[in-house]
Protein backbone atom coordinates (compact mmCIF):
# COMPACT_ATOMS: atom_id res chain seq x y z
CA UNK A 1 0.00 0.00 0.00
CA UNK A 2 1.39 3.34 -1.22
CA UNK A 3 1.01 6.86 1.22
CA UNK A 4 0.37 10.27 -0.10
CA UNK A 5 3.49 12.39 0.04
CA UNK A 6 3.25 14.75 3.02
CA UNK A 7 4.54 17.50 -0.11
CA UNK A 8 3.30 17.46 -3.52
CA UNK A 9 4.08 19.62 -6.73
CA UNK A 10 1.24 22.05 -7.26
CA UNK A 11 -1.08 20.95 -10.04
CA UNK A 12 -1.47 22.82 -13.28
CA UNK A 13 -5.59 23.52 -11.89
CA UNK A 14 -3.82 26.13 -8.91
CA UNK A 15 -1.17 27.69 -10.66
CA UNK A 16 -3.57 30.57 -11.92
CA UNK A 17 -4.96 30.84 -8.89
CA UNK A 18 -1.34 31.60 -7.21
CA UNK A 19 -0.38 33.54 -10.17
CA UNK A 20 -3.45 36.02 -9.05
CA UNK A 21 -2.30 35.94 -5.51
CA UNK A 22 1.15 36.50 -6.43
CA UNK A 23 0.04 39.71 -8.41
CA UNK A 24 -1.70 40.92 -5.37
CA UNK A 25 1.57 40.44 -3.30
CA UNK A 26 3.45 41.80 -5.88
CA UNK A 27 1.58 45.28 -6.08
CA UNK A 28 0.79 45.36 -2.83
CA UNK A 29 4.94 44.66 -1.85
CA UNK A 30 6.47 47.37 -4.63
CA UNK A 31 3.92 50.33 -3.63
CA UNK A 32 5.10 49.78 -0.02
CA UNK A 33 8.54 50.13 -1.30
CA UNK A 34 8.49 52.23 -4.87
CA UNK A 35 7.37 55.25 -3.10
CA UNK A 36 10.31 55.71 -1.12
CA UNK A 37 12.89 56.84 -3.33
CA UNK A 38 10.35 59.17 -5.22
CA UNK A 39 9.64 61.05 -2.04
CA UNK A 40 11.76 63.93 -2.94
CA UNK A 41 10.59 64.42 -6.36
CA UNK A 42 6.72 64.19 -5.35
CA UNK A 43 7.26 67.30 -2.68
CA UNK A 44 8.98 69.31 -5.34
CA UNK A 45 6.49 68.49 -7.51
CA UNK A 46 3.45 69.63 -4.73
CA UNK A 47 5.83 72.12 -3.25
CA UNK A 48 6.29 70.43 -0.40
CA UNK A 49 8.99 69.91 1.88
CA UNK A 50 10.46 66.95 1.02
CA UNK A 51 11.38 66.67 5.42
CA UNK A 52 7.23 66.60 6.33
CA UNK A 53 6.37 64.47 3.45
CA UNK A 54 6.53 61.00 6.12
CA UNK A 55 2.51 61.28 5.69
CA UNK A 56 2.49 59.74 2.13
CA UNK A 57 3.88 56.56 3.79
CA UNK A 58 2.23 57.03 6.98
CA UNK A 59 -1.65 57.31 5.08
CA UNK A 60 -0.16 53.92 3.60
CA UNK A 61 0.74 51.79 5.93
CA UNK A 62 -1.92 52.88 8.46
CA UNK A 63 -5.39 52.41 6.76
CA UNK A 64 -3.09 48.81 5.77
CA UNK A 65 -3.08 48.24 9.83
CA UNK A 66 -6.35 49.43 10.56
CA UNK A 67 -8.50 47.37 7.85
CA UNK A 68 -6.38 44.09 8.36
CA UNK A 69 -9.06 43.25 11.08
CA UNK A 70 -11.37 43.20 8.52
CA UNK A 71 -10.37 41.52 5.86
CA UNK A 72 -10.89 37.69 7.26
CA UNK A 73 -14.72 38.67 8.07
CA UNK A 74 -15.36 40.10 4.76
CA UNK A 75 -13.83 37.15 2.94
CA UNK A 76 -16.07 34.47 5.04
CA UNK A 77 -19.05 36.90 4.41
CA UNK A 78 -19.36 37.47 0.71
CA UNK A 79 -16.42 35.36 -0.25
CA UNK A 80 -12.90 35.26 -1.48
CA UNK A 81 -13.07 35.75 -4.79
CA UNK A 82 -15.59 38.92 -4.51
CA UNK A 83 -13.64 40.42 -1.56
CA UNK A 84 -10.28 40.13 -3.92
CA UNK A 85 -11.69 41.13 -6.84
CA UNK A 86 -13.00 44.33 -4.85
CA UNK A 87 -9.55 44.83 -3.06
CA UNK A 88 -7.91 44.83 -6.44
CA UNK A 89 -10.56 47.45 -7.94
CA UNK A 90 -9.86 49.79 -5.14
CA UNK A 91 -6.17 49.48 -5.21
CA UNK A 92 -6.43 50.01 -9.19
CA UNK A 93 -8.51 52.90 -8.56
CA UNK A 94 -6.53 54.33 -5.92
CA UNK A 95 -3.36 54.32 -7.48
CA UNK A 96 -4.78 56.39 -10.28
CA UNK A 97 -6.48 58.53 -8.14
CA UNK A 98 -2.42 58.64 -6.41
CA UNK A 99 -0.92 59.57 -10.08
CA UNK A 100 -3.07 62.54 -10.84
CA UNK A 101 -3.03 64.22 -7.59
CA UNK A 102 -2.16 67.76 -7.67
CA UNK A 103 -2.00 68.64 -3.78
CA UNK A 104 -0.27 66.54 -1.06
CA UNK A 105 -3.87 66.40 0.61
CA UNK A 106 -5.38 64.92 -2.63
CA UNK A 107 -2.51 62.38 -2.38
CA UNK A 108 -2.99 61.41 1.08
CA UNK A 109 -6.71 60.52 0.45
CA UNK A 110 -6.04 58.60 -1.93
CA UNK A 111 -3.48 56.69 -0.22
CA UNK A 112 -5.61 56.03 2.34
CA UNK A 113 -7.92 54.27 -0.35
CA UNK A 114 -5.22 52.61 -2.06
CA UNK A 115 -4.26 51.08 1.76
CA UNK A 116 -7.56 49.70 2.32
CA UNK A 117 -7.77 47.69 -0.69
CA UNK A 118 -3.60 46.62 -0.17
CA UNK A 119 -5.08 45.70 3.47
CA UNK A 120 -6.85 43.05 1.53
CA UNK A 121 -4.83 41.87 -1.34
CA UNK A 122 -2.12 39.32 0.58
CA UNK A 123 -4.31 38.64 3.42
CA UNK A 124 -7.33 37.69 1.44
CA UNK A 125 -5.40 35.86 -1.40
CA UNK A 126 -3.89 33.78 1.43
CA UNK A 127 -7.15 32.59 2.81
CA UNK A 128 -8.59 31.51 -0.47
CA UNK A 129 -4.91 29.72 -1.42
CA UNK A 130 -5.89 27.84 1.85
CA UNK A 131 -9.45 27.23 1.23
CA UNK A 132 -8.98 25.88 -1.87
CA UNK A 133 -5.20 24.56 -2.71
CA UNK A 134 -5.02 20.43 -0.85
CA UNK A 135 -2.65 21.02 2.09
CA UNK A 136 -0.33 18.67 0.38
CA UNK A 137 0.03 21.42 -2.34
CA UNK A 138 0.10 24.52 -0.25
CA UNK A 139 3.51 24.57 0.81
CA UNK A 140 4.74 24.75 -2.73
CA UNK A 141 1.73 27.12 -3.61
CA UNK A 142 3.57 29.67 -0.70
CA UNK A 143 6.68 28.94 -1.62
CA UNK A 144 5.96 30.03 -5.25
CA UNK A 145 3.60 33.60 -4.33
CA UNK A 146 6.25 34.76 -1.89
CA UNK A 147 8.68 35.06 -4.95
CA UNK A 148 6.40 37.77 -5.71
CA UNK A 149 6.27 38.76 -2.49
CA UNK A 150 10.47 39.31 -2.77
CA UNK A 151 11.02 40.76 -6.43
CA UNK A 152 8.49 43.50 -5.26
CA UNK A 153 10.65 45.09 -2.56
CA UNK A 154 13.79 44.23 -4.52
CA UNK A 155 13.16 46.28 -7.65
CA UNK A 156 10.91 48.88 -5.72
CA UNK A 157 13.65 51.47 -4.58
CA UNK A 158 15.20 50.92 -7.77
CA UNK A 159 12.37 51.32 -10.19
CA UNK A 160 11.19 54.11 -8.33
CA UNK A 161 14.27 56.03 -8.83
CA UNK A 162 14.57 55.24 -12.53
CA UNK A 163 10.80 56.17 -13.19
CA UNK A 164 11.79 59.81 -11.34
CA UNK A 165 14.82 60.26 -13.21
CA UNK A 166 13.80 59.34 -16.61
CA UNK A 167 10.15 59.49 -16.82
CA UNK A 168 7.84 61.64 -13.85
CA UNK A 169 6.87 60.50 -10.32
CA UNK A 170 3.56 59.96 -11.45
CA UNK A 171 4.43 56.59 -13.01
CA UNK A 172 5.43 54.66 -9.73
CA UNK A 173 1.43 54.70 -9.40
CA UNK A 174 0.04 54.43 -13.08
CA UNK A 175 2.24 50.92 -13.06
CA UNK A 176 -0.34 49.50 -10.99
CA UNK A 177 -2.95 49.99 -13.55
CA UNK A 178 -2.16 47.68 -16.01
CA UNK A 179 -1.22 44.69 -12.87
CA UNK A 180 -4.80 45.48 -11.34
CA UNK A 181 -6.48 45.28 -15.21
CA UNK A 182 -4.63 41.59 -15.58
CA UNK A 183 -5.80 40.74 -11.81
CA UNK A 184 -9.57 41.96 -12.34
CA UNK A 185 -10.09 39.85 -15.18
CA UNK A 186 -7.53 36.76 -13.86
CA UNK A 187 -10.03 36.89 -10.56
CA UNK A 188 -13.12 34.98 -12.25
CA UNK A 189 -11.28 32.61 -14.01
CA UNK A 190 -8.93 31.49 -11.62
CA UNK A 191 -10.60 32.25 -7.59
CA UNK A 192 -14.35 29.93 -6.67
CA UNK A 193 -16.06 32.73 -4.44
CA UNK A 194 -15.57 30.72 -1.44
CA UNK A 195 -17.75 31.44 1.61
CA UNK A 196 -18.89 30.10 5.04
CA UNK A 197 -22.20 29.12 5.19
CA UNK A 198 -22.71 30.35 9.17
CA UNK A 199 -20.74 33.73 10.00
CA UNK A 200 -20.17 35.30 13.18
CA UNK A 201 -21.70 38.68 13.94
CA UNK A 202 -18.39 41.19 13.18
CA UNK A 203 -17.01 43.14 16.17
CA UNK A 204 -18.12 46.62 14.92
CA UNK A 205 -17.02 48.06 18.62
CA UNK A 206 -14.14 46.88 18.97
CA UNK A 207 -12.67 47.59 15.40
CA UNK A 208 -13.89 51.41 15.81
CA UNK A 209 -11.83 51.21 19.20
CA UNK A 210 -8.81 49.41 16.85
CA UNK A 211 -8.93 52.37 14.47
CA UNK A 212 -9.29 55.36 16.69
CA UNK A 213 -5.94 53.76 18.70
CA UNK A 214 -3.77 53.52 15.78
CA UNK A 215 -4.89 56.72 14.17
CA UNK A 216 -4.88 58.80 17.35
CA UNK A 217 -1.09 57.32 18.21
CA UNK A 218 -0.15 57.56 14.26
CA UNK A 219 -1.27 60.97 14.00
CA UNK A 220 -0.83 62.38 17.07
CA UNK A 221 3.17 60.95 16.41
CA UNK A 222 3.28 62.41 12.94
CA UNK A 223 1.98 65.96 13.78
CA UNK A 224 3.95 66.81 16.49
CA UNK A 225 6.87 68.90 14.45
CA UNK A 226 3.46 70.14 12.13
CA UNK A 227 3.97 74.66 12.83
CA UNK A 228 0.54 74.48 11.25
CA UNK A 229 -0.79 72.39 14.04
CA UNK A 230 -1.06 73.24 17.56
CA UNK A 231 1.00 71.13 20.56
CA UNK A 232 -2.19 70.40 22.36
CA UNK A 233 -3.86 68.84 19.10
CA UNK A 234 -0.97 66.04 18.88
CA UNK A 235 -1.05 65.68 22.38
CA UNK A 236 -4.94 64.91 22.25
CA UNK A 237 -4.46 62.77 19.51
CA UNK A 238 -1.69 60.75 21.26
CA UNK A 239 -4.49 61.00 24.88
CA UNK A 240 -6.82 59.60 22.51
CA UNK A 241 -5.25 56.51 20.74
CA UNK A 242 -4.25 55.54 24.43
CA UNK A 243 -7.32 55.59 25.75
CA UNK A 244 -8.89 53.84 22.95
CA UNK A 245 -6.45 50.92 23.88
CA UNK A 246 -6.89 50.84 27.15
CA UNK A 247 -10.87 50.69 26.18
CA UNK A 248 -10.00 47.69 23.42
CA UNK A 249 -8.58 45.87 26.61
CA UNK A 250 -11.44 46.07 28.46
CA UNK A 251 -13.51 45.09 25.85
CA UNK A 252 -11.36 41.78 24.94
CA UNK A 253 -11.95 40.92 28.12
CA UNK A 254 -15.32 40.94 28.63
CA UNK A 255 -16.41 41.01 25.03
CA UNK A 256 -17.13 37.23 23.89
CA UNK A 257 -16.96 38.29 19.91
CA UNK A 258 -14.06 40.45 19.96
CA UNK A 259 -12.01 40.69 17.02
CA UNK A 260 -8.67 39.71 19.53
CA UNK A 261 -9.94 38.16 22.81
CA UNK A 262 -7.64 38.65 25.69
CA UNK A 263 -7.30 35.38 26.43
CA UNK A 264 -4.45 35.40 23.40
CA UNK A 265 -2.51 37.20 25.96
CA UNK A 266 -2.38 34.26 28.22
CA UNK A 267 0.05 33.26 25.93
CA UNK A 268 3.24 34.09 27.50
CA UNK A 269 5.52 33.95 24.57
CA UNK A 270 2.85 35.35 22.01
CA UNK A 271 2.60 38.28 24.59
CA UNK A 272 6.82 38.77 24.97
CA UNK A 273 6.81 38.18 20.96
CA UNK A 274 4.11 40.87 19.91
CA UNK A 275 5.90 43.34 22.52
CA UNK A 276 9.67 42.97 20.98
CA UNK A 277 7.83 43.36 17.63
CA UNK A 278 6.02 46.28 18.06
CA UNK A 279 9.58 48.21 19.49
CA UNK A 280 11.72 46.10 17.37
CA UNK A 281 10.40 46.94 14.04
CA UNK A 282 10.29 51.34 14.85
CA UNK A 283 13.66 51.66 13.63
CA UNK A 284 14.01 48.39 11.15
CA UNK A 285 10.80 49.48 9.43
CA UNK A 286 11.91 53.01 9.32
CA UNK A 287 15.31 53.02 7.57
CA UNK A 288 13.62 51.70 4.09
CA UNK A 289 11.91 55.53 4.62
CA UNK A 290 15.00 57.51 5.72
CA UNK A 291 17.85 56.11 4.40
CA UNK A 292 16.55 57.00 0.66
CA UNK A 293 15.53 60.39 2.12
CA UNK A 294 18.73 61.03 3.64
CA UNK A 295 20.88 59.88 0.25
CA UNK A 296 18.76 62.69 -1.90
CA UNK A 297 18.49 65.34 0.84
CA UNK A 298 21.66 65.43 2.60
CA UNK A 299 23.85 64.46 0.02
CA UNK A 300 22.24 64.83 -3.13
CA UNK A 301 22.07 61.86 -4.79
CA UNK A 302 19.97 61.11 -8.00
CA UNK A 303 16.72 59.02 -7.30
CA UNK A 304 18.16 56.36 -9.99
CA UNK A 305 21.43 56.08 -8.31
CA UNK A 306 19.58 56.10 -4.29
CA UNK A 307 17.27 53.21 -5.58
CA UNK A 308 20.02 51.22 -6.89
CA UNK A 309 21.87 51.55 -3.30
CA UNK A 310 19.26 50.18 -1.84
CA UNK A 311 19.21 46.92 -3.56
CA UNK A 312 21.71 45.42 -1.07
CA UNK A 313 19.88 45.76 1.67
CA UNK A 314 17.07 43.40 0.03
CA UNK A 315 19.78 41.22 -0.84
CA UNK A 316 21.17 41.00 2.62
CA UNK A 317 17.66 39.81 3.79
CA UNK A 318 17.53 36.90 0.96
CA UNK A 319 21.23 35.80 1.95
CA UNK A 320 20.20 35.70 5.43
CA UNK A 321 17.00 33.14 4.57
CA UNK A 322 19.52 30.00 5.27
CA UNK A 323 21.41 30.86 8.38
CA UNK A 324 18.04 31.64 10.49
CA UNK A 325 17.08 28.74 11.38
CA UNK A 326 20.49 26.74 12.34
CA UNK A 327 21.10 30.17 14.54
CA UNK A 328 18.43 29.59 16.39
CA UNK A 329 18.48 25.84 16.56
CA UNK A 330 22.22 26.68 17.88
CA UNK A 331 21.62 29.54 20.14
CA UNK A 332 17.90 29.69 20.80
CA UNK A 333 15.18 31.88 20.40
CA UNK A 334 16.50 34.06 23.49
CA UNK A 335 20.22 34.58 22.65
CA UNK A 336 19.46 35.29 18.78
CA UNK A 337 17.11 38.14 19.42
CA UNK A 338 18.94 39.23 22.28
CA UNK A 339 22.41 39.84 20.46
CA UNK A 340 20.66 40.81 16.96
CA UNK A 341 18.53 43.39 18.72
CA UNK A 342 21.52 45.13 19.84
CA UNK A 343 23.49 44.54 16.56
CA UNK A 344 20.63 46.09 14.37
CA UNK A 345 20.38 49.05 17.19
CA UNK A 346 24.11 49.50 16.50
CA UNK A 347 23.84 48.98 12.64
CA UNK A 348 21.12 51.83 12.41
CA UNK A 349 23.18 54.45 15.17
CA UNK A 350 26.03 53.66 12.26
CA UNK A 351 24.83 55.07 9.80
CA UNK A 352 25.43 58.19 11.36
CA UNK A 353 29.00 57.58 10.19
CA UNK A 354 28.12 58.35 6.45
CA UNK A 355 29.21 61.40 4.85
CA UNK A 356 28.58 62.47 0.82
CA UNK A 357 32.33 61.44 0.68
CA UNK A 358 31.62 58.03 2.25
CA UNK A 359 32.80 55.25 -0.23
CA UNK A 360 30.48 53.68 -2.71
CA UNK A 361 31.58 49.93 -1.58
CA UNK A 362 31.45 50.80 2.26
CA UNK A 363 27.51 52.12 1.41
CA UNK A 364 26.69 49.00 -0.16
CA UNK A 365 28.38 46.39 2.56
CA UNK A 366 26.46 48.40 5.52
CA UNK A 367 23.36 48.53 3.83
CA UNK A 368 23.86 44.69 3.22
CA UNK A 369 24.80 44.18 6.31
CA UNK A 370 21.56 46.06 7.96
CA UNK A 371 19.75 43.49 5.59
CA UNK A 372 20.98 40.65 6.74
CA UNK A 373 20.23 41.51 10.46
CA UNK A 374 16.87 43.31 10.20
CA UNK A 375 15.50 40.11 7.98
CA UNK A 376 16.99 37.78 10.83
CA UNK A 377 15.34 39.94 13.24
CA UNK A 378 11.67 39.90 11.74
CA UNK A 379 11.81 36.03 10.96
CA UNK A 380 12.93 35.01 14.36
CA UNK A 381 10.41 37.67 16.26
CA UNK A 382 7.66 36.40 14.12
CA UNK A 383 8.44 32.54 14.59
CA UNK A 384 8.76 33.17 18.49
CA UNK A 385 5.62 34.72 18.68
CA UNK A 386 3.19 32.12 16.72
CA UNK A 387 5.07 29.15 17.26
CA UNK A 388 3.01 28.37 20.74
CA UNK A 389 -0.62 29.20 19.66
CA UNK A 390 -3.44 26.52 19.99
CA UNK A 391 -5.00 25.69 16.66
CA UNK A 392 -8.21 27.49 17.86
CA UNK A 393 -6.18 31.04 18.53
CA UNK A 394 -3.53 30.44 15.06
CA UNK A 395 -5.80 32.34 13.02
CA UNK A 396 -6.58 35.45 15.41
CA UNK A 397 -2.98 35.59 16.26
CA UNK A 398 -1.79 35.77 12.78
CA UNK A 399 -4.21 38.63 12.02
CA UNK A 400 -3.36 40.37 15.47
CA UNK A 401 0.47 39.85 14.34
CA UNK A 402 0.18 41.26 10.81
CA UNK A 403 -1.37 44.88 12.51
CA UNK A 404 0.99 44.96 15.13
CA UNK A 405 3.85 45.00 12.22
CA UNK A 406 2.11 47.59 10.13
CA UNK A 407 1.14 49.73 13.45
CA UNK A 408 4.97 49.61 13.95
CA UNK A 409 5.45 50.88 10.34
CA UNK A 410 3.61 53.09 10.57
CA UNK A 411 4.59 54.98 13.91
CA UNK A 412 8.24 54.35 13.21
CA UNK A 413 8.13 56.13 10.00
CA UNK A 414 5.31 58.98 11.76
CA UNK A 415 8.62 59.33 14.54
CA UNK A 416 11.11 59.03 11.90
CA UNK A 417 9.79 61.97 10.14
CA UNK A 418 8.93 64.10 13.17
CA UNK A 419 12.17 63.47 14.51
CA UNK A 420 14.25 64.94 11.53
CA UNK A 421 11.86 68.27 11.59
CA UNK A 422 12.22 68.70 15.39
CA UNK A 423 16.03 68.62 15.11
CA UNK A 424 15.80 70.74 11.98
CA UNK A 425 13.78 72.98 13.27
CA UNK A 426 16.29 73.13 16.25
CA UNK A 427 19.87 72.99 14.56
CA UNK A 428 18.59 75.22 11.03
CA UNK A 429 18.36 73.98 7.72
CA UNK A 430 22.13 74.23 7.43
CA UNK A 431 22.48 71.03 9.55
CA UNK A 432 20.51 68.39 8.13
CA UNK A 433 22.41 65.65 7.33
CA UNK A 434 22.82 66.38 11.74
CA UNK A 435 19.40 66.10 11.76
CA UNK A 436 19.14 62.77 10.48
CA UNK A 437 21.88 61.90 12.20
CA UNK A 438 20.49 62.41 15.83
CA UNK A 439 17.26 60.61 14.28
CA UNK A 440 19.27 57.64 13.39
CA UNK A 441 20.71 57.89 17.21
CA UNK A 442 17.13 58.06 18.58
CA UNK A 443 15.39 54.90 16.37
CA UNK A 444 18.77 52.95 17.00
CA UNK A 445 17.97 53.82 21.22
CA UNK A 446 14.65 52.29 20.89
CA UNK A 447 16.14 49.06 20.32
CA UNK A 448 17.55 48.48 23.99
CA UNK A 449 13.75 48.27 25.19
CA UNK A 450 13.54 45.99 23.02
CA UNK A 451 16.61 44.10 23.87
CA UNK A 452 14.69 44.29 27.34
CA UNK A 453 11.41 42.49 26.46
CA UNK A 454 13.24 39.42 24.58
CA UNK A 455 15.20 39.33 28.32
CA UNK A 456 12.07 37.82 29.59
CA UNK A 457 11.95 34.53 27.10
CA UNK A 458 12.75 31.96 29.04
CA UNK A 459 16.14 30.26 28.73
CA UNK A 460 14.99 27.11 28.06
CA UNK A 461 12.36 28.05 25.17
CA UNK A 462 12.09 25.19 22.67
CA UNK A 463 12.51 25.38 19.17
Amino acid sequence: MTTTPTHQALQPEFRLLVFLVAIGFFMQGLDTTIINTAIPAIAHSLNEDPLSMHSVVVAYVLSVAACIPLSGWLADRFGVRNTFFAAIVIFTFASLGCAFSSSLNELLIYRVIQGIGGAFLLPVGRLAMLKIIPRSQFLAAMSLMSLAGLIGPLIGPTLGGWMVEYMTWHWIFLINIPMGILGVFVTFKAMPNVKETTVKKFDFSGFILLVFAMVGLSLGIENLANKQNAAWVSIALIITGVVATLIYAFHAINHQNALFRASLFKNRIFTIGILGNFFARFGGNALPFLLPLMLQVAFGFDPFITGLLMIPTVLGSLASKPIIRPLIQRFGYRQVLLINTLLVGVCIASFALHTADTPTWFRLIHFFIFGVLNSLQFVSMNTLTLKDLSQQNASSGNSFLSMIMMLSMSLGVALAGTLVNVFTQHLGTANTLQAFNYTLLCLASINIIAALIFWQIPKNTPI
